[in-house]
């Protein structure tokens, strides 16, 4: 089904077993590298193909033993699976989602705004990011030039590994863009490191901003072509892939360095370059959320995406938990599991929507007609021939949050196919995350373009309507030149991207995160939301990480 993602899964438990952290705060333990590696590792000249899916799993998988286990001690499986820490810390601190069972732990702290240092969820992405980084360094460390000789690599195997290379950089910078942006911080350690522990030197965002910028350049030419669609490539980082992420941060630098440290032409530009490097947009929508996403044509639109298999990449986050939280707690009511392609129960009711996201669809009778309206005001109940029995109105306000019947619910996510087919598991996803698509750069070209980064009001105009005629099936819904404003895009991409864990950057590039300019249910606490402090922007570096890095500080008002 999924080429890609079987070889993925395969290497992955070859892989880890040796690309075991560089970092005591995930208390795990390193073999030595030189006698495990070569003799077991790199044996074989498929095997610099398993090693760097090692590093590509981490992005999915939690452990050695399925998804029921963590590499990371002290870690719930779910907790410190890498997209699912990605969802609570870029979506769930903000007006997107709320979590029923508000009693697990860490979860209060991050939905009502007022987490600290000793929070299991951040300590969760923090631990799992810097991982991350760890197995980059380590498959950087053994395909050295002198490694290759001593292993007698052939030429033509070289120049497969030099790509590979870059890939793991790319994948390395891709983590410490995430430990940029959300801690502002994290101990610095690259391939030039020893192996084992090390006090890395903590870097700051400029010193974070300008290593992730530099390796992006550096990559681009030994990284594959963009190659939309192609199934043998499917979910590869490639050109495009370190294109996007230095969009990313190029659309973000004056939240990294400082006012006045804008680079809005940069981003712009990159996101010409991307737009014209051969993706594009699916015909459906939806199509971008379902199970069979690496093959309805979505692959041509999802920049980078975050493999998920039922059968070979079983784990409790990423796409799992989201459509297995968006089934409604009242099994009989729509969203049932079945309608997305998974068992009831489980994670059922666990997510609702807080009303100020839901009134960005249901507060205008216009996009009751846009496909990306998935929000459900019902609790709509059917017969066997599929007529409705019963429909009750959901109440949008949540006044109790361990009440799941009350709050919209939500249906973006599918575990079924284009063609209405389940999944391989009624509990494990296909479903892949898109991190990356192209409908994001052409939001960003038209921010960037606001910004003063240069092209043309046309231009943008034109990606921003590209996006409503998909939504809406015609132009009846596009825009003008005029309407194109920062109050319509931040609006604009929640719309497009919710639930993509890009909300909380995006709130806090527009100036409506902290403070009290923008309320959203249970912001700070009370259900009407309250004002929060700046300092709230940047998480807390982990106490247990801190504990065992002298090297790294505190964000203020930790």
């Amino acid at each position: 089904m999924k080429n890609y993602k079987y070889f993925l899964h395969i290497f992955f438990f070859i892989g880890l077993l040796s690309f075991v952290g560089c970092e005591n705060d995930l208390n795990v333990e390193l073999e030595d590298d030189d006698d495990l590696l070569a003799s077991d590792l790199f044996d074989g000249p498929d095997a610099y193909k398993r090693a760097i899916a090692g590093v590509y799993a981490n992005l999915s998988l939690t452990s050695l033993d399925g998804a029921t286990n963590s590499n990371i001690t002290g870690l719930d499986p779910g907790t410190g699976q890498y997209m699912r820490g990605l969802f609570n810390l870029q979506n769930l601190a903000t007006d997107e989602a709320i979590w029923t069972f508000e009693n697990d732990p860490g979860l209060r702290g991050i939905q009502r705004n007022s987490w600290d240092a000793n929070n299991v969820l951040i300590l969760g992405v923090f631990a799992r990011a810097t991982f991350q980084v760890a197995l980059a360094n380590e498959f950087l460390r053994q395909t050295t030039g002198a490694k290759l000789d001593e292993r007698g690599v052939s030429a033509e195997l070289r120049e497969e590994i030099t790509t590979y290379r870059a890939e793991a950089r790319v994948l390395r910078a891709l983590a410490y863009y995430h430990l940029m942006d959300m801690f502002g911080r994290a101990p610095f350690l690259t391939e030039n490191d020893p192996v084992g522990f090390v006090e890395g030197p903590e870097y700051l965002r400029p010193e974070l901003f300008e290593f992730i910028e530099t390796e992006l350049l550096e990559v681009q030419e030994d990284l594959l072509d963009v190659n939309a669609g192609a199934a043998n490539e499917y979910a590869r980082v490639d050109k495009g892939v370190a294109k996007m992420i230095l969009a990313k941060i190029y659309l973000n630098a004056e939240v990294y360095l400082g006012e006045g440290n804008d680079r809005y032409a940069d981003c712009l530009t990159t996101c010409q370059e991307i737009i014209n490097s051969g993706y594009s947009l699916v015909d459906n929508y939806s199509y971008n959320f379902l199970a069979d996403n690496d093959s309805n044509g979505a692959q041509n639109e999802i920049i980078f995406p975050i493999v998920h298999d039922g059968t070979t990449t079983q784990n409790f986050g990423g796409t799992t938990i989201l459509i297995q939280g968006q089934v409604n707690g009242n099994t009989e009511a729509l969203p049932t599991g079945e309608s997305l392609g998974v068992q009831s129960g489980g994670f059922g009711g666990l997510f609702r929507l807080r009303k100020e996201f839901a009134e960005l669809f249901t507060s205008n009778p216009l996009f009751d007609n846009d496909n990306r309206n998935t929000v459900v005001t019902q609790d709509v109940v059917l017969n066997e021939d599929g007529t409705v029995d019963s429909a009750t109105d959901r109440p949008i306000e949540i006044d109790d949050i361990t009440d799941n019947s009350t709050g919209y619910l939500i249906a973006k996510y599918s575990n079924l196919t284009s063609n209405g087919m389940a999944g391989s598991d009624p509990v494990f996803t296909d479903t892949d995350f898109p991190m990356f698509r192209l409908a994001d750069v052409y939001l960003m070209y038209a921010e960037a373009h606001l910004q003063g980064g240069g092209g043309d009001i046309t231009t943008a105009t034109n990606y921003v309507n590209l996006l409503r005629e998909r939504a809406f099936g015609d132009t009846s819904a596009n825009i003008t030149e005029t309407d194109l404003t920062m109050d319509f895009l931040i609006d604009e991409r929640a719309r497009e991207l919710h639930w993509e864990s890009h909300r909380r950057q995006d709130l806090i590039r527009f100036g409506l995160y902290s403070g009290g300019q923008y309320l959203w249910a249970y912001k700070g606490g009370p259900q009407n939301g309250s004002s929060i402090s700046e300092n709230l922007e940047v998480y807390p570096v982990p106490e247990q990480s801190r504990a065992t890095n002298r090297n790294l500080g505190q964000n203020t008002g930790y």
